[in-house]
């Protein structure tokens, strides 16, 4: 049975226990959905003003909502839209502090202010998807939440393999 203990410490040390939390959560598990769900709700319940946590994943032509927490958003988002697609696309993380400065931002949710999209790309160098995390919190995320929310996708994505 997994339990999920409280974050302590540095953010640096809070990511690396909630990285240990999600590699255990992951552990012998292969399948994307279960493990997607999982970890939206295990980032999505440690870590603060966060107002939504989910992944879409790529269909060949366009990112398609998969498990997440938070309220109902988008279902289908092209490659050429949003911090989601700049993200899917480029295969770089995208940390926005203002999502309404963002050209083409989609507003799924009006709270919307901060947003940090970690692409998941498989080791053969395919899209799968990506990791998108929302705050309504302008300014929101930092160089260690990248670090530690981009480490958190790379286990999901080694996951799969």
């Amino acid at each position: 049975m997994f339990t999920a203990n409280s974050l302590s410490g540095s953010k640096p040390e809070q990511y690396a226990q909630l990285l240990d939390q999600a590699r255990a959560l992951l552990h012998g598990e292969r399948d994307r959905i279960a493990n997607a769900a999982n970890v939206s709700a295990l980032v999505y319940h440690a870590l603060p003003s966060l107002n939504w946590v989910g992944f879409y994943f790529f269909d060949g032509r366009e990112l398609v909502v998969g498990p997440f927490q938070g309220l109902p958003a988008c279902v289908r988002i092209a490659l050429d839209k949003g911090v989601c697609g700049a993200a899917a696309s480029t295969r770089q993380t995208q940390r926005i502090d203002d999502v309404h400065a963002f050209p083409g931002h989609i507003a799924c949710d009006a709270a919307s202010n901060a947003e940090l999209v970690v692409p998941l790309v498989a080791a053969d160098g395919s899209l799968i998807g990506v990791f998108d995390i929302d705050s309504p919190e302008p300014g929101r995320f930092d160089e260690h939440d990248q670090q530690g929310l981009e480490a958190i996708a790379r286990a999901f994505t080694e996951s799969l393999a």
